[in-house]
């Protein structure tokens, strides 16, 4: 095997290898949730990312919301990546420039990561989100549907998503050698993959933050919905069904509340 092809195998194992991680990372917190009753190993640096935000420090709640997001949007990732390293073949990258597109696009959901810490510390504190980091209000429950749904149909979700579905073009229009410019488009591409994703990763104050079968069935749906075929046809009806849950869960709450 030609030593290009050695180093670009490298880059994809250690690519995986950093999903894999991510995902151990995210289940370890789990397994450690006192609200889960998983396990009782002792490991306070594990403990202290899942408990109730208003008591925990609020770097470890960042941690926590790095992991996540690592574990979730890296998956997402693939077919950007994928192109940039199918560009290798006629010498316009490298294994090193992978690494950098992948570090820029890693560094804006870290940023991001800070924000949803925020927003999950700030909510704790109003008594809004319980320990798992699910909403106790059907009124907050309600809004974050039908926000995440009504969101599915905007200008700049469309926007966000063309962008996202047609990596070779998105290279071919910002393309420039270097290991820094890889680095500036793994952050473009982060940018507009959050201009995507952030209201959907948003429900997880739904589902509860913690809860690994809300992470994976919206790991899944955001993989398909950067798909061309197959995203189209998902993205409206996933505003409807949202929008639809939302308006259940409002009109719920005002019967009951």
């Amino acid at each position: 095997m030609p030593a290009g092809l050695n180093r670009a195998a490298l880059a994809w194992i250690g690519f995986y290898a950093a999903v894999l991680l991510a995902w151990l990372g995210v289940f370890a917190m789990v397994l450690q949730n006192p609200v889960a009753g998983l396990g009782d190993m002792p490991a306070d640096f594990w403990a202290s990312l899942c408990i109730k935000a208003g008591q925990a420090e609020f770097l470890p709640l960042v941690a926590m919301w790095g992991l996540m997001s690592m574990a979730m949007m890296l998956p997402t990732f693939v077919p950007s990546l994928r192109c940039y390293m199918d560009l290798s073949h006629s010498g316009a990258s490298n294994a090193r420039g992978a690494v950098a597109l992948v570090g820029g696009y890693v560094g804006i959901w870290l940023v991001a990561s800070i924000a949803g810490a925020g927003a999950q510390y700030g909510l704790s504190r109003v008594g809004l989100v319980a320990m798992t980091g699910a909403s106790v209000s059907g009124w907050l429950t309600a809004l974050l549907l039908l926000g995440a749904g009504a969101y599915q149909f905007t200008p700049l979700k469309d926007a966000c998503l063309a962008k996202c579905r047609m990596p070779l073009t998105f290279f071919m229009e910002r393309w420039r050698p270097g290991t820094p410019h890889a680095a500036r488009m793994g952050a473009e591409l982060g940018v507009l993959c959050l201009g995507c994703c952030w209201a959907l990763m948003a429900l997880g104050f739904v589902g509860g933050t913690m809860n690994l079968i809300w992470m994976g069935a919206a790991t899944v749906f955001m993989t398909l919905e950067k798909l061309p075929d197959i995203g189209r046809v998902l993205t409206r009806p996933m505003g409807h069904l949202l929008i639809l849950a939302g308006a259940t869960v409002g009109l719920h709450t005002l019967v009951t509340g």
